[in-house]
């Protein structure tokens, strides 16, 4: 997944939908959407510059469904900081779309409320089947042993993005590949009021995806093998500490990174204030600022040692979006159309080259439209050195509980308050507190 989530979601918990395979849903009550009918609601995840650029890059392509199905789709692009507890909300009252968006990381949690359709082998079918999906990709679509609770859309991973110019005058010849090169070259990069690093220190999803790779780099899960939370453990704490640190001890993120959560580092980036990002596909907003593919390169994002792998080599999260269907939905038959060609080769190739992201489909993977520079850092990282996070029932309030105590330990760098081990640990302590007991 991508983009940022409010805080505001840990105020919805999951037990509050556990009910909602009981509930009505899906396309209006008013005939429109029953049976084979011709009207589909569709809620998309925010993946362009902003909300605009997502409605001009999707509704041709709905446009196009219509005209080949009969089926109309009333599109709704909604911004990452709303879309969880739109779900959520969904889920409970039984009104949700037909169809919609979910980040790869919610398919377990999403998939623990019953609200939505189980991909088993006939719904695949009915699609193509599962074995057109990179396995990678499928492996970030629900709890293990369970039928997939969506199946997926665009894959994404991070890399790191850095300003060939900044780059240049601070005599820096190539992009670090360790995490000492990034904090070399970041002191030397951070001057005359600009910086080396940018991060959403407020954005929730983008602290969780960070620390968990560096968690992965420590050694540690964040999960026991059973699922219990274990969000103290010593590799934990160094991860979460090393994030903050770039902040607070290393000067090389300037202390504003505190505050954002809308993607103001890429705009930084953008704008030539900041020399790195650590992201997913962030071309088409680099673009929507007016920075030429030419001006950034990338490179696979830094590890403590020796090459990108799997294990303490992880250097990105199984990044993405997938595409779910409200089991109680009324027009279930043409909710599999539509993701079926969502997921077919045209549209697959269409959407996520608009996007820089990468088709999870393996056919539409291999078009040579993917085998660009950037992208083939992306397909390598996913190939060799990401990994899903969790798949536990409660992988969202992981996300909000641990995301939140990052947020504050930016906010005390930012205020140069001392960020310490223990005061790393004490934050982690109190979010495991507040996830449910088991």
């Amino acid at each position: 997944m991508r983009r940022t989530r409010a805080a505001a979601v840990g105020a919805v918990t999951l037990s509050l939908v556990l009910t909602a395979a009981a509930c009505g849903g899906g396309s209006p009550a008013d005939g429109s959407g029953s049976g084979g009918g011709k009207t589909l609601t569709y809620w998309a995840s925010n993946q362009g510059a902003n909300l605009e650029v997502d409605k001009k890059v999707l509704q041709p392509e709905l446009d196009r469904f219509e005209k080949e199905t009969g089926i109309k789709v009333e599109l709704e692009v909604i911004p990452w900081s709303d879309l969880l507890n739109r779900i959520l909300t969904a889920a409970t009252s039984g009104q949700g779309p037909d169809v919609l968006n979910i980040g790869n990381t919610w398919s377990a949690s999403l998939q623990s409320t019953g609200a939505l359709l189980p991909w088993d082998a006939k719904n695949f079918g009915a699609i193509g089947g599962k074995d057109r999906f990179v396995a990678s990709a499928i492996g970030s679509t629900g709890a293990p042993g369970q039928d997939p609770a969506a199946v997926p859309l665009y894959s994404m991973a991070y890399a790191l993005y850095y300003n060939k110019k900044m780059f240049q005058d601070a005599g820096i010849a190539k992009p670090p590949a360790t995490w000492d090169e990034l904090i070399a070259d970041g002191k030397k990069l951070s001057r005359d009021g600009k910086s080396a690093l940018g991060v959403e220190g407020g954005n929730l999803a983008e602290n969780i995806h960070q620390v968990f790779v560096l968690g992965k780099q420590h050694g540690a899960d964040f999960f026991t093998p059973d699922g219990k939370a274990d969000f103290t453990s010593d590799g934990a704490v160094a991860a979460v500490k090393q994030y903050v640190d770039l902040m607070a001890a290393h000067k090389i993120v300037a202390p504003g990174n505190a505050e954002y959560a809308q993607n103001q580092s890429l705009a930084d980036f953008a704008k030539d204030r900041t020399a790195m990002v650590l992201w997913q596909t962030p071309g088409t907003t680099f673009q929507a600022q007016g920075m030429g593919a030419d001006e950034w390169g990338v490179a696979p994002a830094p590890v403590a040692s020796g090459t990108p792998g799997q294990g303490t080599g992880t250097n990105s999260m199984v990044a993405g979006i997938n595409l779910a269907v409200f089991k109680n939905t009324k027009n279930r038959e043409g909710a599999l159309k539509f993701v079926k060609f969502m997921t077919g080769d045209t549209e697959q190739k269409t959407l996520n080259h608009a996007y820089g992201s990468i088709p999870p489909v393996k056919s539409a993977q291999q078009d040579p439209v993917f085998d660009t520079p950037t992208v083939t850092v992306l397909k390598q990282t996913l190939a060799t050195s990401a990994a899903a996070l969790p798949q536990v029932p409660e992988e969202s309030q992981f996300e909000t509980v641990v995301g939140t105590a990052v947020k504050e330990l930016f906010a005390d760098a930012a205020a140069g308050r001392p960020v310490t081990t223990e005061s790393v640990r004490a934050k982690l302590d109190k979010a495991q507190q507040q996830m449910p007991k088991k």
